[in-house]
């Protein structure tokens, strides 16, 4: 899966919330509980590349950024936000 197509995903559970969805736990939790998420994945990610083989950092940086997509989606930035950011970076 592409990761716009996960963002918009993201917006849809957003916009039409689904019963059962994680994604809606998160939003309606809000940025405290997402930010606790992004931190935990992260911290995960560390421990993955220090020993945990490929595939595990694979899984983890999966997580990592579906919580990060979360995020930006609870706060109205689109990871085309993110890629002119990094575009702009790279011209410097």
């Amino acid at each position: 899966m592409k990761i716009d197509e996960l963002y918009e995903i993201i917006l849809e559970r957003k916009t039409n919330p689904l019963e059962g969805s994680y994604t809606n736990y998160l939003l309606d939790k809000g940025e405290d509980k997402i930010l606790k998420k992004v931190g935990e994945e992260a911290m995960e990610v560390l421990l993955a590349a220090k020993g945990e083989g490929d595939q595990r950092l694979i899984e983890e940086v999966s997580d990592l950024t579906y919580h990060l997509l979360v995020l930006l989606a609870l706060r109205g930035i689109s990871p085309k936000d993110i890629s002119g950011e990094l575009e702009k970076r790279h011209r410097k």
